[in-house]
């Protein structure tokens, strides 16, 4: 037990064999057809963290920007929830090398299918929609329906259930002798995961101090085959939204670990040897970083918007504003959504498309002559700045 009151992983000796037929060198087999150790997560249902005053006041100074930036944005004429979640899905997607650009994403959006990471990056925010609204039953089975949101569509074979197999970070195919880390053997994950929901349940302790602590464990028990690091970030969000201090909107917490991914993977290992206080300051300074940042791209979008109403001719209630204003919750469009999203007719959806097209609002996406789309340069523009500014290396907020 660390001074944090925060246990330590224990390990187990477990036996691995490879197939005769399984096509390697003789070196390669001879390294890895033996024992191997795998983590055990100890139960941290019913403990309590100590957390050093100076990194619980950071996180409760964060706790409350957060809900300051909720509180301005949730509830504005321009409709930003959408695009916050859709960077935060990208952010938490560039994590895991899974880059797109932001049409390419408002083309998967579409249903266009030959970006791959993008078509990720598009089930990442179905992920992140469903942690949401089942942030008030954070259970075993939420949990397990936010990872099928994920990868349903890609990996059918892996959802549903907690993993039935060993896996392990790092290291090669072959198994888990050379690997960074091994995280529980599979037998052992349903009553971690039973541990981790029971400590997700608790109020009593400090909010963000909170989701970093259910964060880092939910890695550390790894539960399925793949989608644990993004299933793991939605599940941030979820409980920030159980615990009350995001009602409108996401903040991309995740385009603030993008600052620093080493720093934030090294403080996973802090946390599986029993110091909790680097995961924690980690996610204060994501926040602070990703506020700073989501607060420059929405008002880069507030400015966008003005400059709209200057080139747009059309009677105020006209679709075409209605349309204008659907292009930030969304900056691709063909005409199927505009009928859907307004309520219009298809001659109506054209008509506004046009309108739109003939002001540069609209650009023709090219490769789509088949299935017309059209992009909001603008909006996919500020987006994509907003991404590079999250991937940028800079110091951490003062404290």
């Amino acid at each position: 037990m660390s001074d944090t009151g925060w246990p330590a992983l224990g390990y187990e000796t477990l036996d691995w064999h490879i197939e005769p037929n399984v096509p390697m060198s003789k070196a390669a087999r001879r390294r890895h057809d033996q024992p191997y150790d795998a983590a055990i997560t100890p139960a941290i249902a019913k403990i309590d963290p100590t957390v050093g005053a100076e990194v619980l006041v950071a996180a409760e100074e964060a706790s409350i920007a957060i809900v300051r930036f909720d509180a301005d944005y949730g509830d504005r004429i321009v409709p930003f929830s959408s695009i916050l979640l859709r960077s935060e899905s990208a952010a938490s997607s560039r994590i895991e090398q899974l880059t797109a650009s932001a049409k390419a994403i408002a083309l998967a959006e579409l249903g266009d299918g030959s970006r791959k990471n993008a078509t990720m990056i598009v089930s990442n925010a179905r992920a992140m929609e469903a942690a949401i609204e089942l942030a008030d039953q954070l259970d075993a089975s939420s949990i397990i329906e936010m990872q099928a949101a994920l990868l349903g569509d890609e990996h059918p074979e892996w959802v549903g259930k907690w993993r039935g197999i060993q896996v392990w970070i790092g290291g090669r195919r072959y198994g888990p002798q050379d690997a960074l880390f091994t995280p529980p053997h599979h037998a052992r994950v349903p009553a971690a995961m039973d541990d981790l929901v029971a400590f997700a349940g608790r109020a009593d302790i400090q909010a963000l101090v909170h989701a970093a602590l259910v964060h880092a464990q939910f890695e550390t028990i790894h539960p399925f085959p793949d989608g644990n690091g993004r299933t793991g970030r939605a599940i941030i969000h979820a409980l920030l939204r159980r615990r009350g201090i995001t009602r409108n909107v996401t903040v991309p917490i995740s385009a603030g670990l993008l600052v620093d991914v080493d720093a934030y993977f090294g403080s996973l290992g802090d946390y599986r040897q029993g110091n909790i206080e680097p995961i924690i300051e980690q996610m204060t300074d994501a926040a602070f970083t990703a506020i700073g940042n989501a607060t420059d791209m929405l008002s880069n979008l507030d400015a966008i918007a003005d400059e709209w109403r200057d080139r747009i001719t059309a009677r105020s209630d006209s679709t075409v504003w209605r349309l204008a204003e659907l292009l930030m919750r969304q900056p691709g469009v063909n005409s199927n959504v505009v009928e859907e999203a307004l309520g219009v007719s298809r001659p109506a959806a054209l008509n506004a498309i046009g309108k739109l097209e003939d002001a540069g609002v609209l650009v023709k996406a090219r490769g789509q002559e088949r299935n017309r789309a059209w992009v909001a340069v603008d909006v996919v523009d500020a987006l994509d700045r907003f991404a590079d500014a999250g991937g940028r290396r800079a110091r951490p907020p003062a404290r």
